[in-house]
């Protein structure tokens, strides 16, 4: 059990001022820009504001050049910039069954990002965890950046991907097992409204 007086909760209540200090001074001295780490860094991601409110495409609301894609939609993970998704691949799922894998991007910026790669998609059948992957050849456009906040700064995330599939789609994955398409990320949106004050 934590008690006031222990050296453990004085370095967490320490930590907690610094991580509030960090907040404070990010918030005051940026002007209203997001601080957007540079490119290729990991910097965590924390919650975003609503999309609306908080477009980088809103006169004056972004100055950074930089808008990143959270894996898994997951806010809190690190941030990735300009992913060539190799190894495993970036998931744009929480559940690991949309996967990009080997992009090359031609557009990233503020706004919106282009990228040409493949696509694997889990045809859950007969469930996620045994059901097939197909790579699927695809051009991926990010766009709709809303504002996360964190301890470590703020900064931008992708929360919409359209598709277009040079080579069509497999028979599994067609017809109303198709991908959603375009995709709104709306666990993240949500979260991102939580995140900012």
């Amino acid at each position: 059990m934590l008690t006031a007086r222990s050296p453990r909760s004085r370095r967490v209540a320490a930590a907690g001022a610094i991580a509030c200090l960090s907040l404070l001074a990010t918030a005051c001295g940026t002007s209203g820009s997001p601080a957007a780490a540079a490119p290729g860094s990991t910097a965590s991601a924390g919650p975003a504001a609503t999309p609306a409110a908080s477009s980088p495409s809103a006169a004056g609301a972004q100055t950074a050049t930089h808008t990143f894609l959270a894996p898994g939609q997951d806010i809190n993970a690190a941030p990735l910039y300009e992913p060539a998704c190799t190894g495993y691949g970036c998931s744009l799922s929480g559940d690991g069954t949309a996967i990009l894998y080997q992009i090359t991007w031609t557009t990233w910026s503020a706004t919106k990002a282009v990228g040409t790669g493949t696509y694997k998609l889990d045809a859950c059948n007969p469930s996620c965890a045994a059901g097939p992957v197909d790579p699927v050849p695809a051009v991926v456009t990010f766009s709709q950046p809303v504002k996360v906040c964190s301890a470590s700064g703020t900064h931008w995330v992708w929360s919409r991907a359209s598709f277009a599939f040079p080579q069509g789609l497999p028979s599994a994955f067609q017809g109303q097992n198709a991908p959603i398409n375009p995709w709104t990320f709306t666990p993240l949106i949500a979260a991102a409204q939580q995140s900012c004050p």
